[in-house]
């Protein structure tokens, strides 16, 4: 029997390996991908389909970097704001 580094004992056998990637989330280019995807398709329909270049490199500049600033706070803050707007808000008078 081995111990893990918590001190829990577990029989031999019993353990098993996970991959760090199991544990991390999905980024791209430092920011949640759906997030980022969801950026880029808005950002490009503005620039390529309405033919206002700048004004859609710059939302795609100011949207990832939010992106990726909210992800190093909290690399699921899409799903907890999600969840957030999805429930009723019972102290607002």
């Amino acid at each position: 029997m081995k111990a893990s580094p918590l001190g829990n004992v577990a029989p031999d056998g019993f353990e098993v390996p996970l991959h760090r990637s199991l544990t991390e989330p999905i980024l791209l280019g430092g920011a949640p991908r759906t997030l980022a995807i969801s950026i880029g398709t808005v950002a490009a329909a503005l620039g390529l389909g309405l033919r206002l270049w700048l004004p859609g490199l710059l939302l795609w500049l100011a949207g990832h970097s939010l992106a990726v600033w909210g992800a190093r706070i909290d690399p699921q803050f899409v799903e907890v704001f999600m969840r957030h707007v999805k429930h009723r808000s019972f102290l607002d008078s």
